[in-house]
């Protein structure tokens, strides 16, 4: 039997370096919440955004469940439990986890992620020597594990990955899917989100596959 996979796109940051809430930065004729929601729909459902508290999000798809963090400015872990926990009740096993300021994400890195799963609880990509706990897969399973890590206030989720199976995707296992390793790319400051739109107005006029619905090349970061 396949594993149902969801998806959770967390937005509940506080973007204190950019200025402004990222989910609303705009994109073509969307914003970039809708982008990242809309890519990660090509692949698995149903989605989860998750919010701060009292945070005001752009339109989604009716499908598209939202959550919220059950305490704000605690970290990815808060908002990954409050993801999973909802996808659990609709039914899911696991999810692909993003962060809203990922334009680039791409489709097919989103399925070999999760192919790379097989027995383990969360697979995670390693690139450039750090982990990006925002662009991996997660089972519902280890959320006991992210209670205990929150109740006890450690937050990074390099604990959750030392205390529950997590199978570590090297480079060269994604590649393929994603030479530039555009999926981990993020915008963080004014500059970067600047210099994506740069990048889109320049490679609009010779019709590529890469700048869809005005979707950028910023700096990567996990911030």
């Amino acid at each position: 039997m396949s594993l149902k996979v969801g998806g959770i796109v967390l937005c509940g940051g506080e973007s204190r370096r950019m200025g402004r809430p990222k989910a609303w930065l705009p994109f073509g004729n969307e914003v970039l919440l809708q982008r990242v929601v809309r890519i990660l729909r090509e692949v698995v459902d149903p989605i989860v955004v998750v919010a701060a508290p009292g945070q005001v999000v752009p339109t989604l798809p009716p499908s598209v469940a939202l959550a919220r963090d059950a305490h704000q400015g605690r970290g990815p872990l808060e908002g990954l439990a409050a993801g999973l926990n909802r996808l659990r009740e609709l039914g899911c096993e696991a999810a692909y986890v993003s962060s809203t300021d990922a334009p680039l994400l791409k489709a097919e890195w989103v399925r070999q992620v999760i192919r790379l799963l097989g027995d383990a609880a969360i697979a995670v990509p390693l690139i450039d020597g750090r982990h990006h706990p925002l662009a991996a897969v997660y089972r519902t399973s280890v959320l006991p594990e992210i209670e205990r890590l929150l109740a006890a206030d450690r937050l990074r989720p390099v604990f959750l990955f030392d205390s529950v199976a997590t199978r570590v995707i090297l480079a060269v296992e994604l590649q393929a899917v994603d030479p530039n390793f555009e999926s981990l790319r993020n915008l963080n400051t004014p500059d970067d989100y600047e210099a994506a739109l740069a990048h889109c107005a320049a490679v609009a006029k010779p019709a590529t596959t890469g700048c869809v619905q005005g979707s950028p090349t910023a700096s990567r970061s996990n911030s």
